[in-house]
């Protein structure tokens, strides 16, 4: 599975993005798709998830009532829709697929996009 995310840019706080995440290859053999984002100095952080079956979604405290994580499976691609965005949102945004169960861990992924570059000034 490949997966090529675009979207990133530079936004003022309070404004929006909406990154996206085209997968190809294998994807019927998915069971989620997510968000992660690093900020420097930073460890990997959860953002959202989505599973793929039913579209249930999951979202990180910091992001809950401002991101929107969606899928259009006819297009084998994610959004993740950021609004009310916040400097401490910024960082470079990583979207994943892969089969575990648990879809809020890193390790549940085994495919990872390339990143691209959330920034917001204040």
């Amino acid at each position: 599975v490949q997966l090529q995310a675009c979207g990133g840019g530079l936004v003022q706080a309070g404004g929006s993005l909406r990154l996206s995440c085209a997968a190809s290859g294998r994807t019927f053999s998915l069971y989620g798709m997510g968000w992660f984002r690093q900020a420097p100095g930073k460890g990997r952080e959860f953002v959202a998830a989505i599973r793929w079956s039913d579209g249930a979604t999951y979202y990180a405290d910091s992001v809950k009532g401002r991101f929107t994580i969606s899928r259009d499976i006819a297009k084998d691609t994610v959004y993740l829709q950021m609004n009310s965005l916040k400097p401490e949102d910024a960082a470079v945004y990583y979207c994943a697929a892969g089969t575990g169960r648990i879809l809020l861990t890193p390790t549940s992924y085994a495919y990872w996009g390339q990143g691209t570059q959330v920034t917001v000034s204040s």
